[in-house]
């Protein structure tokens, strides 16, 4: 695999020498309780199956279908749950903002901050989140190729800011589908960061439902294999207790007891994969 710079979240170390880190949590901040509960419970599984964990929940989920769909608590609501959580769970965090103005809020709370895919070409909200110094985690935009991203990663290390890591989420494929080409993973990472998959939002069907984004969940298990196994530095994941009652994202997410099983995995792939590679610098992706 392409040797990549890796980024430190507090104690994880994300990409290079470091195994397989685990970003998960629920789409959006249903109630306090609940996300304390929920990282409590990933955190567990994480422990039980030595993978490093940051949580991951909304804010606010401002790209949703309908206007009628179910948001998040808002910014300083959202952010006092998510102190909460890390105050409670004792995890790094990661949250997405839409506005430059939330960038400064979000970086005195959270540890990494998330460019939405369809916001990965906006120039000011990725200048925003670079200056306040925390980790600025890209996802693709399903309209970019792999190598497009270099422009979005030059904006941020532009801005005086090393840390950044980039998220693959699927290639629009038209007519409420996406699709993820495993070559993605190698091209991104010959681009010098840590890559990571976002495994659950790739199986969304987005405005497939009515109103809302329909998804394929039955799929997690063989398409994070296969991303771990074509070389990724870390895998996210929507995580819920009960899918089917989830505010956001239900038919794509995780069932909280599959989650155990699947880590144990994909761990296995990925201590495979690397020692396949041991030593080996690798080239990095070239186009011809």
């Amino acid at each position: 695999m392409p040797q990549v710079a890796p980024v430190q979240i507090r104690q994880i170390g994300i990409g290079g020498p470091y195994p397989l880190v685990l970003i998960a949590g629920p789409c959006v901040i249903e109630s306090e309780t609940h996300a304390v509960d929920l990282a409590g419970s990933i955190a567990a599984i994480a422990r039980r199956t030595g993978v490093p964990f940051i949580f991951k929940a909304s804010y606010d989920k401002a790209n949703r279908t309908s206007i009628r769909s179910f948001r998040g608590p808002g910014l300083e609501a959202g952010l006092r749950v998510l102190e909460t959580v890390g105050r409670s769970v004792g995890v790094p965090l990661l949250t997405d903002i839409h506005e430059a103005a939330h960038a400064a809020p979000a970086a005195a709370v959270v540890d990494v901050l998330q460019i939405p895919a369809f916001l990965s070409r906006q120039t000011d909200l990725i200048v925003a989140a670079a200056k306040t110094g925390r980790a600025v985690n890209i996802k693709k935009g399903p309209f970019l190729s792999p190598t497009d991203v270099r422009f979005a990663i030059e904006k941020v290390t532009a801005s005086g800011n090393a840390r950044a890591l980039v998220t693959e989420r699927g290639v629009g494929f038209g007519y409420n589908n996406l699709v993820v080409d495993m070559r993605a993973f190698p091209m991104m990472r010959g681009l010098g960061c840590p890559v990571i998959f976002d495994v659950t939002h790739s199986l969304q069907l987005p405005g497939g439902g009515d109103g809302v984004s329909a998804g394929l969940a039955q799929y997690i298990t063989p398409l994070a294999s296969a991303g771990v196994a074509a070389g990724v530095d870390g895998v996210f994941l929507e995580v819920h207790e009960e899918p089917a009652r989830a505010k956001s994202d239900a038919q794509n997410a995780l069932a909280l007891d599959l989650l155990e099983p699947l880590l144990q995995r994909l761990t296995r792939i990925d201590a495979i994969a690397r020692s396949s590679t041991a030593g080996a610098a690798g080239p990095a992706y070239e186009e011809r």
